[in-house]
């Protein structure tokens, strides 16, 4: 099917920098990525870290984490440029990481621009903290900036506009916008019309997971051209995903994940099982507009990326080659308009409450995809597709289109069987 009349959702690969080493080593992880069928780069923050040596406690924006330096090829900057056109002349577009609610607590900028930052009643610079569950986690080795109330607010959000400007004229042509939503929404926009206005192209995607749902919402109607959605923690029973979906749906097209560089690793949350693993990355793929899956995940790779120790001898031995899986699953999602936009999503009941089918339909309800998923991962299972019928009104031809193995299913799709963790596809339109 012809993509001529809808844009492709972004199907990015995150190129985790710390794994990969340093830059002129990328380009086979580059290579790979293209033949896997993704169209984006995302590289996390490669600037200069602070004394944590975490990514994202950044002590210089404009240079290069000496980790990702081969002192042997050249300037560091020279071996950025040469990874960009690398990436370029592949077909990628590139986005990076922009890291704006705080930086380094020994970052030069903490003493050269002393109002850029908030402070509490001691005087001293105030460290960005977060719930996780029911404890305040406070990062030590960060202070936080004040965008929204700086005395010198003005000075403050032109610095992040040249930073912006720089990296957007070296050729990335997006933004994954960290802790987006502890930023003020002005400042967002100001960046979004004053960027636009020379590269008019530039995308900004909002980093939004762990904040309350009101947020989200607030994110996705600030402009932002993305959201990270948060599918992947959703059991397929809940209502509450696909009720974050129908909220922030009318405003902002998502990006699902199956794993990310904060979450265990998919091979070893699920305890090396293939199955489920495959299911997990399809189910990411065909969910919203968007998708994004880490380096690794097609291997089976188990140890978690750390944003301080990771390196690349903690390359692992592949526990699977899933290339020619992801590759299906990625042809899938950019030949099919429904699983490009974020059209209507309807659950329904198939009379087995281990099976789970969604109707995933085009903004205009013209196209229509059966999305069935097996919960059970040691049986196979059976469901009757009765109440499907109505929601294909309209259409006229139904084929299956499964990445993998097809439906088996009666001639008139009424009854069917998925094997373990099965995930099958029909597409109607």
């Amino acid at each position: 099917m012809s993509t001529a009349n809808w844009p492709p959702g972004p199907r990015i690969y995150n190129l985790f920098p710390l794994l990969a080493g340093p830059l002129p080593q990328w380009t086979p992880h580059l290579e790979r990525a293209q033949r896997l069928g993704f169209n984006w780069i995302f590289i996390n923050s490669f600037h200069y870290s602070g004394y944590s040596g975490s990514l994202y406690s950044i002590k210089d924006y404009y240079s290069i984490d000496p980790r990702l330096i081969d002192p042997q090829a050249g300037s560091p900057t020279a071996q950025l440029e040469l990874l960009i056109q690398t990436a370029t002349r592949l077909g990628f577009k590139l986005m990076m990481d922009l890291v704006i609610n705080h930086t380094a607590f020994d970052s030069p900028l903490v003493t050269e621009h002393p109002a850029w930052y908030k402070r509490g009643t001691n005087g001293k610079p105030l460290r960005p903290s977060a719930k996780e569950g029911n404890r305040q986690v406070v990062w030590g080795d960060l202070v936080e900036v004040d965008n929204a109330n700086s005395p010198d607010r003005d000075n403050l959000w032109q610095y992040w506009l040249k930073l912006v400007e720089h990296y957007a004229s070296l050729g990335f042509s997006a933004f994954r916008c960290d802790a987006a939503y502890k930023v003020p929404a002005a400042l967002w926009q100001f960046l979004f019309s004053r960027v636009k206005n020379s590269y008019p192209d530039t995308l900004f995607f909002a980093e939004s997971l762990g904040c309350p749902i009101e947020d989200t919402v607030r994110l996705a109607r600030s402009g932002f051209n993305f959201i990270f959605n948060s599918s992947k923690w959703w059991d397929f029973v809940e209502p509450w995903c696909l009720s974050q979906y129908r909220q922030t749906a009318p405003f902002v097209p998502s990006v699902s994940f199956a794993e990310s560089h904060d979450t265990e690793r998919l091979a070893e949350e699920l305890r090396g099982d293939l199955a489920a693993v495959k299911s997990r990355y399809a189910f990411s793929a065909l969910f919203s507009t968007g998708v994004m899956m880490p380096i690794g995940l097609e291997y089976g790779f188990r140890r978690r990326l750390n944003v301080v120790d990771t390196q690349p001898q903690d390359w692992e031995t592949p526990q699977w080659d899933l290339s020619d899986f992801i590759a299906a699953v990625n042809r899938l999602k950019m030949s099919h308009r429904a699983f490009n936009e974020e059209g209507p999503i309807d659950p329904v009941d198939v009379g087995n409450p281990r099976v789970s089918v969604l109707v995933k339909s085009s903004v205009d309800r013209k196209e229509k995809a059966i999305l069935l998923l097996n919960r059970d991962r040691q049986q196979p299972q059976s469901c009757l597709l009765g109440g499907i019928t109505p929601l294909l009104q309209g259409t006229t031809q139904v084929q299956d289109v499964s990445p993998e193995e097809r439906l088996q299913h009666t001639p008139d799709f009424q009854q069917c069987q998925l094997k373990p963790s099965g995930i099958n596809v029909i597409y109607a339109r």
